[in-house]
């Protein structure tokens, strides 16, 4: 009666249980679908479903999935739902799953390589494999003084060579002169790069923000950046840093980064190249071109978890000068002192990024790479880009509708045009689009603002879309559109 009695790790009772979860899991792939995409809960609604405090005695397992059916899932919004066209995709795959349910089984904290010598050597291994897919420079590779290393996310990526990029130029001028220090980006940036400025120190009048527009497809234009650097210098400012983006998150526009890394290599500031969505369509030899110039930059970063089939998380970052991290980053205090650290023969990881502890992550990358191989990874980005394509072919086809930026990859950026053409009734009325179809539970799209117009996304990437879920999409967004267009 009541709960299994488990014990805390039992060989037997985990693979009873675990297959039971297993089959959950499976179950919740196949009905994925008859779910709304976006969770339509009210705030607050599961402390009314949920007791106020943890049981005292054990209970059963199946209990606990009967309220994860019932109670947990309508709270879900689906990131894996073929009709989740929202900000970026975050992909899981089988292999991804499998890498992670190992990882979690081996459940080691791999901080430095003597707590786990495989999951250092796998990690420095599989992110050169990557490195050689994207064909980067031979700079990035661990053979080298470079080096790659997985981050959480790409925004701890961007905040770890800041670090470096700060302590590199403090180490010459002076702790003193961290009021000077200047940072670069466009106004299409992530965001990711105030905070990681916020958390380093730097003044944020000292956050150079570039206003981009619709005249390059709202890329960083080279001469608005030297310009930046150059009167800043003039005015006994310290520029250290200038982030670049390929396939930035409104609208997938890419920075030219040759330009920018010859401007920033004769100013001595540290170039960061940030493919966080992107890069993974860089796998593919027609779309490598978009990284060309990555020869110029100090680090680079893409995230295998948003569209490589790798489960969150899982943001690669290399750098070229591995040093600058590890000054910037390492402590070395007694009780983790050992024999092949202090003689130097090994990377300890602990030392590329804010916290100690790390997870067996680079376990589920390898399982990705060899389960698929890259001739099944570059179609499963390809059949992404085709269907992005015929959306916008759609669209096209209706001149209710506009595209609004050049699609390069698998984000399609349009609107609906009002009757009246003033901008404020344009806002408005893509404003209620939105409303509309994410209140349907069919699909999930998001927005955003470019020049001032509201925009609507739609991001093709998740694993289990097909033809027929863009163009059921597309009915869902002509359908409320023709609803909305009438009522005016």
């Amino acid at each position: 009666e009541g709960g299994l009695n488990l014990k805390p790790m039992d060989a037997e009772q985990l693979r009873e249980n675990a297959h039971k979860m297993v089959d959950f899991i499976a179950d919740y792939y196949k009905n994925i679908e008859t779910f709304p995409v976006l969770s339509q809960v009210e705030p607050g609604y599961l402390h009314k479903l949920l007791p106020d405090s943890a049981p005292t005695h054990p209970e059963p397992l199946q209990d606990v999935l009967d309220d994860v059916q019932a109670k947990i899932l309508p709270g879900v919004t689906h990131w894996q739902s073929p009709d989740f066209f929202a900000y970026y995709p975050s992909n899981s795959s089988i292999a991804g799953f499998l890498g992670e349910m190992l990882s979690a089984g081996i459940n080691m904290v791999g901080f430095s390589w003597i707590t786990s010598p495989a999951a250092t050597e796998l990690e420095m291994i599989v992110l050169d494999w990557l490195a050689r897919i994207l064909k980067l420079p031979d700079e990035f590779l661990s053979t080298g003084q470079g080096g790659g290393v997985i981050q959480g996310t790409a925004s701890e990526a961007v905040l770890v060579v800041l670090l470096a990029a700060r302590d590199n130029v403090l180490r010459r001028v002076g702790k003193d002169a961290l009021g000077k220090l200047v940072v670069y980006s466009s106004d299409q940036t992530h965001s990711a790069l105030q905070k990681a400025c916020q958390i380093v120190g730097i003044h944020p009048e000292n956050c150079r923000v570039l206003k981009s527009d619709t005249h390059c497809d709202y890329a960083l234009s080279p001469e608005s950046v030297n310009e930046a650097i150059s009167s800043d210098i003039n005015a006994g400012l310290i520029p250290i840093f200038l982030c670049a983006t390929v396939g930035t998150t409104s609208s997938t526009a890419v920075d030219p980064l040759l330009s920018l890394g010859k401007i920033t290599k004769s100013y001595g500031v540290w170039l960061h190249v940030d493919a966080a969505y992107a890069g993974s369509a860089c796998i593919c030899p027609e779309y490598r071109h978009y990284i060309d110039g990555v020869e110029e930059a100090d680090s680079f970063n893409m995230n295998a978890h948003k569209w490589l089939l790798t489960n969150f998380d899982c943001s690669a970052l290399w750098v070229k000068d591995r040093s600058a991290l590890i000054q910037a980053l390492s402590t070395n205090p007694e009780f983790l002192k050992n024999k092949a650290s202090q003689a130097n023969m090994v990377v300890d990881y602990k030392d590329w990024q804010i916290p100690l502890g790390r997870r067996f992550r680079s376990l589920k990358l390898w399982m990705v790479l060899r389960l698929y191989g890259l001739d099944n990874l570059q179609s499963y980005i390809r059949n992404h880009i085709a269907l992005a394509k015929h959306f916008e072919e759609l669209i096209v086809q209706d001149p209710r509708f506009e595209v609004v930026s050049p699609r390069k990859f698998s984000l399609v950026c349009f609107r609906l045009l009002p009757p009246h053409k003033d901008d404020d009734s344009a806002n408005k009325i893509n404003h209620d689009l939105l409303d509309a179809v994410n209140s349907t539970g069919k699909i999930f799209i998001s927005h955003t603002v470019l020049s001032g117009k509201y925009i609507l996304r739609f991001a093709v990437g998740a694993p289990l879309t097909e033809e027929r879920h863009i163009v059921s999409a597309w009915k869902v967004l002509q359908d409320e559109a023709s609803a909305l267009l009438s009522s005016l």
